[in-house]
């Protein structure tokens, strides 16, 4: 399972660093189809504002209604939600009418709240369980050890993020890094001219490293879920970054450039190991010409490559909507 509470954690922290109370609403289970998957977060503040949902908009309303219940003293309970509870008859109930089990509780108390957010913050694996059954105890524990114990519970893996490595320390690289942001990538960006890593330019969210990128690379474990993209437009930094992603286990590599100048790339890089496994031009076929939609049609070849699918149009295919992937 992804890390769900990664997307509404820093609204939390915010909240409780101003001093006010939180409940959470979180996707345990549900009888039929559903817009977000289970573990879905809505995090509710005291003081009227709040992140997160547990379904397309169908019943975020009425979990808003249960949650302020909480925050004013009510028992934290199970909730039993269906998006077609307050229809008339004759009115047509939402593709997504399946009951959804929604647990309202709130946040844990400082040690494991505090567990919590260094792991998201260190990006190291945690286990997050929390009993479905009253008192509704949170407990944490290493996923490497950990099994779990006594009732029924709901328990939310915080896995280790992927790594998007970004050759060359570009005004793209930083449009690109800005925009995975929300995607809870690691983001890497390297270059060995100190000029361009200097620069400035680029989000506090991701890493600046000065260094070759084959050396880096080389140097490092890269799984299947992790992406290289290369940006420079300088063969002597791209090539040598190329050949290394290659021989990585990194299962997307992918380079910036015209047809031409990839075709030409081709020629230098022939008999390379793994040359079929590089994907250029980068990206999908979006039509675009600005920085920031360039660096979306690169990001979204790298989400279509991380979750095996093609990046047609979805009325193009037949397959779920949603990936699912099994966890690193």
């Amino acid at each position: 399972m992804s890390a769900v509470l990664r997307e509404i954690w820093p609204f939390v922290e915010a909240q409780h660093d101003a001093g006010h109370d939180v409940v959470l609403a979180r996707l345990v289970d549900r009888d039929g189809p559903g817009a977000r998957p289970l573990g879905a977060t809505m995090a509710i503040a005291e003081d009227g504002t709040w992140r997160g949902s547990v379904s397309g908009g169908c019943v975020e309303g009425m979990v808003l209604d249960a949650a302020r219940a909480v925050l004013d003293g009510a028992a934290p309970k199970v909730a039993a939600v269906s998006p077609g509870a307050h229809l008339m008859p004759w009115e047509e109930t939402p593709a997504c009418a399946g009951e959804l089990q929604v647990l309202l509780t709130r946040t844990p108390a400082a040690p494991i709240r505090a567990a919590i957010t260094s792991a998201l913050a260190d990006d190291r694996p945690l286990a997050v369980r929390v009993e479905l059954e009253p008192p509704y105890s949170w407990s944490v524990a290493d996923t490497a050890t950990w099994r779990g114990t006594g009732g029924p519970a709901f328990v939310e893996e915080l896995v280790l993020r992927s790594t998007l490595v970004l050759i060359g320390a570009t005004d793209l690289a930083a449009v690109l890094a800005r925009l995975a942001e929300p995607l809870h990538r690691r983001v890497i960006i390297l270059d060995p001219r100190p000029g361009h890593v200097m620069s400035g330019g680029f989000p506090a969210s991701c890493e600046v490293i000065r260094a070759w990128p084959d050396e880096w690379i080389g140097g490092i474990h890269l799984t299947a879920a992790d992406a290289v993209v290369t940006l420079t437009h300088d063969p002597r930094i791209d090539d040598r970054a190329i050949r290394a992603a290659l021989l990585s286990g990194a299962g997307h590599v992918a380079a910036l450039g015209s047809r031409a100048t990839h075709a030409r790339r081709l020629l230098r890089l022939h008999g390379t190991t793994g040359l079929d496994r590089l994907n250029g031009p980068a990206g999908l076929d979006l039509g675009g010409a600005s920085l920031a939609e360039t660096a979306l049609s690169i990001l979204a070849e790298v989400v279509a490559a991380g979750n095996a699918r093609t990046g047609q149009r979805l009325r193009e295919v037949h397959t779920p909507i949603r990936a699912t992937l099994p966890a690193r």
